[in-house]
């Protein structure tokens, strides 16, 4: 499940995020305790906690005392929010730039992507 990529931490968070935006965690819904993540995937129960507080600060799990995390009501619209403005700002943004470089004008590619989402 983890690579060495990145902080296994991070990867925790970006792992419930993808669960957030596919729909696998509802709003609302409970995930598990850090101590329950930990003993599943066999890593430090603070590497848990880190991934986990790192959402809580972003936004995206609250805490209920005494009870556990929580995916946050509108979690799901503010992942799909910002995945769509890093898409845009990552990926569309740096093709029309290559695009006007090498000549193709933008009714080119909008056809293109019209062909393409059609097939």
């Amino acid at each position: 499940m983890f690579d060495d990529r990145s902080p296994i931490y991070l990867q925790i968070a970006e792992q419930i995020k993808n669960d957030i935006v596919t729909g696998a965690l509802a709003e609302d819904e409970q995930v598990m305790s850090t101590n329950q993540y930990a003993a599943f995937y066999r890593i430090n129960p603070a590497t848990a906690a880190k991934g986990f507080a790192q959402l809580v600060d972003e936004g995206i799990l609250y805490k209920k005392r005494g009870i556990g995390m929580f995916v946050a009501p509108n979690a799901r619209d503010l992942l799909r929010t910002n995945r769509r403005d890093s898409f845009f700002a990552e990926v569309v943004d740096p093709m029309i730039r290559e695009a006007k470089a090498i000549g193709i004008p933008l009714p080119e590619i909008v056809q293109h992507l019209r062909t393409y989402g059609d097939a």
